[in-house]
């Protein structure tokens, strides 16, 4: 399904077909921005319950149905698990201890898990571009994640930097992306169950809602201070990733999946880690080393790949059944004209003709 941006009814509809990947991307920057006055677990709190509160008030004003009975429950409430409070746990924590670019590159590196669930859950298929992207992916995030004295040491094993890089592995943020990723992916299989027993819009305003509570408890139990040192440009930083973060964002997704563009969607998955890159390089001074550069390429170029493999594979074999046509043609029009055909005709002279 490709989205016509003329069909749609919205104004400025090319902007706001990018927008929730803007404003996820930016999001991060705003995450992090405020991360030194407070603590992981309540930004996540604050970004996940008011979201989804807003997230089921427009759904009511939509008229969408309320859950009903204890499957659709209990799928929203697994849904909530993994995808609100282990998806939005990681993502904290790993963010207080990482770039918000960097952060905004692992996390969305999930379609590369999805991938591979797909494959084991329904037997989906992968393709060639598929497996070639999940091989960019790896090459990618490891460049990402991996420690760079780990990575130069592989090329100089009797140096200890192997050993030094390893105990820094655990030490950064960036297995906690990947942890909140891979939580993001199994939230996104999730999906197909849970919009079994309840419309997705009001399965992400109550998963929200029940996943940031766990959350809330776990800071209230081991968190101090979460709020005493925010200033007002940190609670505006706060509200801006939960309204247009969360809430606006999710909202648009919906609106723009629910009228047939989910490929369009997903294509363009890769803009949200570059308006982290791009952002917080301009408002906190980011800068990445060249191997984290190189992995980011790689990463972004892996995205790509999974979320186009169908169309890329279309595309080819379109290609190809073009080229056996026109060498079939060629084929045709060289036999034809090495083959002499010989026509009978037969001539008949009128009574004109005979007196001439």
């Amino acid at each position: 399904m490709q989205l016509k941006l003329t069909d749609s009814k919205l104004p400025f509809a090319p902007l706001l077909l990018i927008a929730p990947f803007f404003l996820w991307g930016t999001a991060m920057v705003a995450m992090k921005g405020v991360m030194p006055h407070t603590t992981p677990l309540f930004v996540a709190v604050v970004r996940l319950i008011p979201a989804g509160a807003l997230v089921l008030l427009a759904a009511a004003f939509m008229g969408k149905a309320q859950p009903q009975g204890w499957k659709a429950w209990l799928w929203i409430s697994l849904f909530a698990l993994v995808d609100g409070t282990l998806f939005q746990g990681f993502l904290a924590e790993g963010l207080a201890r990482t770039g918000a670019g960097l952060g905004s590159v692992m996390i969305d590196s999930q379609p590369l898990a999805v991938a591979i669930l797909c494959l084991w859950l329904f037997q989906e298929k992968i393709g060639f571009w598929g497996w070639l992207g999940l091989v960019i992916g790896i090459l990618g995030i490891s460049l990402i994640g991996l420690p760079d004295g780990f990575i130069l040491g592989l090329f100089h094993p009797e140096s200890a930097q192997v050993s030094a890089g390893i105990g820094d592995l655990f030490q950064g943020g960036e297995w906690l992306m990947l942890l909140a990723a891979l939580s993001m992916a199994v939230g996104t299989v999730l999906v197909r169950w849970v919009c079994r027993y309840v419309d997705p819009i009001v399965a992400t305003g109550w998963h929200m809602i029940l996943g940031g509570l766990p959350l809330l408890a776990v800071s209230a139990a081991t968190e101090s201070e979460q709020f005493v040192n925010i200033d007002f440009s940190g609670w505006m930083a706060l509200g801006y990733s939960t309204v247009f973060g969360s809430a606006i964002a999710y909202g648009l997704f919906f609106y723009f999946a629910s009228n047939g563009s989910l490929t369009s969607l997903s294509s363009l998955t890769f803009l949200t880690p570059i308006f982290a890159l791009l952002f917080g390089n301009l408002f906190l001074g980011e800068v990445l080393n060249p191997l984290q550069s190189m992995g980011v390429g790689l990463t972004l170029v892996s995205i790509y790949l999974i979320n186009q493999r169908d169309t890329l594979a279309e595309k080819l074999g379109k290609c190809r059944n073009g080229a056996v046509n026109s060498d079939e043609e060629v084929k045709l029009l060289e036999s034809s004209e090495l083959n002499t055909v010989e026509f009978p005709v037969q001539v008949r002279a009128t009574e004109l003709e005979s007196e001439v």
